[in-house]
């Protein structure tokens, strides 16, 4: 009985094979890989496919139910795992993932997104910055206002305005500085913008050119022009009063050279319109003293600034204006002691002249003003500034 015992055991050892049980009956160890887990080509684990048109591989299929990511079997990322959110269907409620800013795009009818009618890659938490187009699940620009319907691409806010330059204040008791750089236009009806200025040129006779600088500044040169006038300052639109701009005023510094023929003005000049005016505030001139316009009446004076004006008023007819040849009348404010650097406090001119009667109408322009009656000169504007409230 031994020995059948004995050749029995081995028998069965023999049907059963190898048995690694422990000898104490607990269970055995689960066998690892070393194989790591599998990932599609060029797919990295935790990012989408490259931006398509709605599907997963951006040819214009439809996406994977799971997102074109790993298979359902592989681990998660780290990413899914620390947002720990479920892989949604792709043509599920919502269709697509959200987009940047957290809020999903309007579902369409047929349960897909509102976007090139692919359904959309909706896998949350794994997306890369794109183009906001909705239905690939990309983030967005991040503009307001983004995510138009159709296509995703919506136009925005509009975006805010350009910075105002900063003009440092003007300091008169210290040289004025050299203008450099500008572009020379020497062609009449030149004009331009520059530091929030604009500026414009005209003439009669050979002309002239005017230099329009940042800072903001120009220089104007002229060669026996019949009339030449370079500016630079506002341009409005003939809709409103002076008042309804604010206060408005004006920073220049300056030096001359040469002359300027019979006649020249420097100082502030512009328009108004309903009525037809033009007006002057004369700083300075090319001549000997205070300036005296050509056929006008003085009204009066008064103080500002530091200094008395001359207060005049005239009428030209059929003569040049800014709506052709007309008939209007003319406004001068004159400085009494001339000066090249300082503030002209604009609005102060205006409000003066109507307490005299002399009312501007709707505005076209507040800008400072060279204006020579002929010979051979240049001046330079170091500074030449206008400014509103409005």
């Amino acid at each position: 009985m031994p020995l059948k015992r004995l050749v029995t055991s081995a028998v069965a050892l023999v049907a059963l094979g190898c048995s690694d049980v422990p000898s104490d009956g607990g269970s055995s160890p689960a066998f690892e890989s070393a194989v790591p887990p599998f990932h599609e080509p060029n797919q990295a684990a935790g990012t989408t496919s490259p931006p398509g048109d709605g599907s997963a591989d951006g040819t214009g299929a439809p996406a994977d139910t799971n997102g074109g990511a790993e298979s359902p079997s592989a681990p998660t990322t780290n990413e899914e795992a620390s947002a720990n959110l479920p892989i949604a269907p792709a043509n599920g409620a919502n269709g697509a993932a959200p987009a940047a800013g957290g809020a999903a795009p309007p579902p369409a009818t047929d349960g897909m997104t509102a976007g090139d009618g692919q359904p959309g890659n909706t896998q949350p938490g794994n997306t890369q910055p794109g183009n906001g187009q909705a239905g690939n699940g990309q983030p967005g620009n991040g503009q307001a206002g983004n995510g138009q319907a159709g296509n995703g691409m919506g136009n925005g806010a509009a975006p805010p305005p350009p910075a105002a330059p900063v003009i440092p204040p003007l300091n008169c008791a210290a040289p004025p500085p050299t203008p450099t750089g500008g572009n020379q236009s020497c062609m009449v009806n030149a004009s331009g913008n520059v530091d929030g200025q604009s500026w414009f040129m005209w003439y009669s006779g050979s002309g002239g050119c005017m230099t329009p600088y940042e800072g903001p500044g120009f220089k104007a040169t002229w060669n026996n022009s019949g009339d030449f006038l370079a500016r630079m300052g506002v341009a409005f639109d003939e809709t409103k009063t002076f008042d309804q701009y604010g206060t408005i005023g004006a920073d220049l510094a300056f030096t001359k050279a040469g002359s300027a023929g019979g006649y020249s003005f420097i100082g502030i000049y512009g328009w108004s319109n309903n009525p037809l005016i033009e007006y002057y505030i004369v700083e300075n001139s090319f001549g000997n003293g205070p300036a005296t316009p050509y056929a006008t009446t003085q009204r009066g004076t008064f103080n500002v600034d530091g200094a008395t004006y001359r207060i005049y008023s005239g009428t030209k007819n059929n003569q040049p204006s800014i709506h052709g040849n007309a008939n209007f009348q003319q406004f001068f404010s004159v400085r009494q002691t001339p000066r090249t650097c300082g503030h002209v406090s604009i609005s102060e001119h205006f409000k003066q002249w109507a307490t005299m009667g002399i009312n501007l109408g709707k505005m076209y322009e507040a800008r400072i003003l060279v204006e020579a009656g002929g010979g051979s000169g240049s001046i330079t504007f170091a500074r030449a500034n206008v400014t509103t409230t409005r």
